[in-house]
């Protein structure tokens, strides 16, 4: 997901950059809020923060000037969610670039983007609706972190296709490509950190069920699968 220092077009870049500014921008002025009103909360705000970080570090090269790699932005998005993510996967991704040359200064806007707005987005909206739909907590936490995986690399698989259509084929052809080479190692990887997040989120509801019920994630006496 995190596409290399320069490889967009200039334009590309700062599009990308001025669409994730405002999210980035509103993100933390709901994070500023939710501590505000709940300061016990700090702790578990950088939990998550943490877990993004490390698990969008472990990248495996996808030989499309991008790589894979879990994003860890389920986890927040749904304990906080997806508008904290914003901010959060801001830092995590600027500090990676800078420490780690994993993505890049001129790419920031566009792996925000991916991986910090859509990805929490989707994670939100599918939890949500698989909720409602009578899914036990831990199918629900399932769909939504590997499902937002995905949809982030769909996401980054449209903004490389859109930099780079195809000379034949044009941006559909393009997106073909970029999005079969992501999927080799996405599909195992995002199934990974379903189940890696579900993991998580069983520990929470059992050493602090009131958290998340507070939280509005799990109500009383839930079961956990």
């Amino acid at each position: 997901m995190h596409i290399m220092e320069g490889l967009l077009p200039f334009e590309h870049a700062v599009g990308w950059t001025i669409a994730a500014a405002p999210f980035v921008a509103v993100g933390l002025v709901a994070i500023k809020k939710r501590i505000r009103e709940k300061p016990e909360q700090r702790m578990l705000l950088g939990v998550a923060a943490a877990f993004a970080f490390v698990l969008s570090a472990l990248k495996l090269p996808s030989v499309t000037g991008s790589c894979s790699h879990p994003t860890g932005t389920g986890l927040g998005a749904l304990l906080f969610g997806p508008l904290a993510m914003a901010p959060i996967g801001a830092v995590v991704l600027l500090f990676q670039a800078l420490l780690l040359a994993h993505g890049g200064l001129t790419t920031l806007g566009a792996n925000i983007f991916s991986m910090a707005i859509v990805g929490p987005f989707a994670a939100s909206g599918i939890f949500r609706v698989a909720r409602s739909l009578k899914a036990s907590f831990a199918v629900s936490v399932f769909l939504a972190a590997s499902l937002a995986d995905l949809l982030t690399y769909v996401t980054t698989s449209i903004q490389l296709a859109w930099a780079f259509p195809d000379p034949l084929g044009g941006f559909a052809a393009s997106f073909a490509k970029f999005a079969s080479i992501f999927a080799i190692t996405q599909i195992p990887l995002a199934i990974s950190e379903g189940l890696l997040t579900v993991v998580i989120f069983n520990a929470l509801a059992r050493f602090n069920p009131l958290e998340l019920q507070d939280m509005n994630l799990l109500p009383v006496k839930e079961e956990l699968v």
